[in-house]
């Protein structure tokens, strides 16, 4: 019998996933990868510092929906069929021993994202799965059986039994293009994952400054994000305000990046046991000056930034504020708001919200509903998730699944 040919479209990695998986559930098929780099999961490599964060123990995951900000129905189905437990089994078989971090991110224990990206191409080569690179998809066309596929500097067409698309996330609409005539549905992407730029010049001076524990939230809104807080010499970053874009990332292109963004210094603590707190630090160094005693969540630096934009003088005397004062400066370490005046302009977000549509595709198999053995996973999806490892279990997740479901159908 005549093998079936089957071409996956993007070397990340939900397309190499796919194609190790194939190995295992379609042994028969005749499997090529393409890839319009010069090198295979080029992303990949750079994820995690180079460390690659390859997934979470989603131990501390109270809903999907709070860590996929689109696409948690999906993804809530999905996890039955291969979840976060089953990649980290696949990646210990392939030889990749693993490490849970007390944020619960799951990394090699070697810390090298090149030792993932080895697994994944040992297996594809030890299978005889066919790599290409340096080809970019220009079109895809049905035909009587499969579909004709047009690559760029190539002048016939080549013919697959199935396709599967995992081009990843495109910045641009355009990316998408070579879909056009098949007539699929697309959400326009925009960019998530992204620290923002703050108007106040005396905020940017902390730069490298970090506070463990705060909340951001965006004011008029109820989108929150909670955890670490970097300052930047543009304004602000770190997990929680990349978790904020990424569940804001439609609302704030909306705007134009233009917002306030409220800050509580102290995490979740709420403005009366601020104050208590306060309260509690005046009685006991009354004769102490400000510059001198304040809440053990902060550092100097970002507690005489918060008095000063109080007009409070750090020499004033803990002793000499009033209630009022104390209730400002509690207002203010709990409710801090900045005027954001766009993203990061240096376009580092690597994830973008935004795809093929999800209502067009089959939740069981990732097929598309109108083209038989059209598949799509990964970020080409309309699915995108927050930092922490989400967005790579995404890709095993819906690799494993469009390589079962091809296994059936082979």
């Amino acid at each position: 019998m005549e093998k079936k040919r089957i071409a996956i479209i993007g070397a990340g990695a939900a397309g190499c996933f796919a194609a190790a998986e194939l190995t295992a559930t379609a042994p028969q098929a005749e499997v090529h990868v393409f890839e319009r780099l010069s090198r295979p999961l080029a992303k990949l490599l750079l994820t995690g510092g180079g460390r690659c964060n390859l997934t979470n123990s989603f131990a501390e995951v109270r809903s999907l929906e709070s860590v996929y900000p689109r696409g948690h129905r999906l993804m809530r189905r999905l996890f039955h069929r291969f979840d976060h437990r089953a990649a980290m089994a696949w990646f210990e078989r392939e030889g990749v021993a693993l490490v849970v971090q007390d944020d619960q991110c799951v990394f090699p224990r070697s810390q090298r994202a090149q030792q993932v990206a080895d697994a994944l191409l040992a297996k594809m080569r030890r299978h005889g799965v066919r790599l290409h690179l340096g080809r970019r998809l220009e079109d895809i066309r049905p035909a009587e059986a499969g579909y004709w596929l047009t690559f760029a500097a190539q002048s016939a067409p080549l013919h697959f039994d199935a396709v599967v698309v995992t081009t990843g996330g495109s910045p641009r609409a355009s990316g998408l293009d070579f879909l056009s005539s098949l007539g699929v549905a697309r959400v326009a992407p925009v960019p998530s994952l992204f620290s923002v730029v703050v108007d106040d010049a005396e905020l940017r001076a902390l730069s490298g400054t970090v506070v463990e524990e705060a909340t951001v939230r965006l004011s008029g809104t109820k989108l929150k994000a909670e955890g670490a807080l970097l300052l930047t010499h543009l304004g602000l970053s770190g997990p929680a305000m990349l978790r904020l874009s990424a569940h804001a990332a439609r609302y704030l292109a909306e705007r134009d990046y233009r917002a306030e963004v409220a800050v509580n210094w102290l995490g979740a603590q709420g403005e009366e046991e601020t104050l208590s707190l306060l309260s509690g630090l005046a009685r006991e160094n009354a004769g102490k000056q400000l510059a001198n005693v304040w809440p053990s969540a902060l550092n100097r630096r970002l507690w005489l930034y918060l008095l000063q934009s109080l007009s409070l003088r750090p020499t004033e005397r803990w002793s000499s504020l009033s209630p009022k004062t104390l209730r400002r400066l509690a207002a203010r370490l709990t409710n801090h708001a900045l005027p954001m005046t766009g993203r990061n302009p240096f376009k580092e977000e690597f994830v973008t919200c935004g795809g093929v549509a999800l209502s067009e595709i089959n939740a069981e198999t990732l097929e598309h509903k109108k083209h038989p053995a059209l598949f799509f996973a990964g970020e080409v999806l309309d699915v995108d998730a927050v930092t922490g490892g989400f967005n790579l279990q995404a890709a095993w997740t819906m690799g494993a699944v469009v390589a079962q479901a091809l296994g059936r159908g082979v």
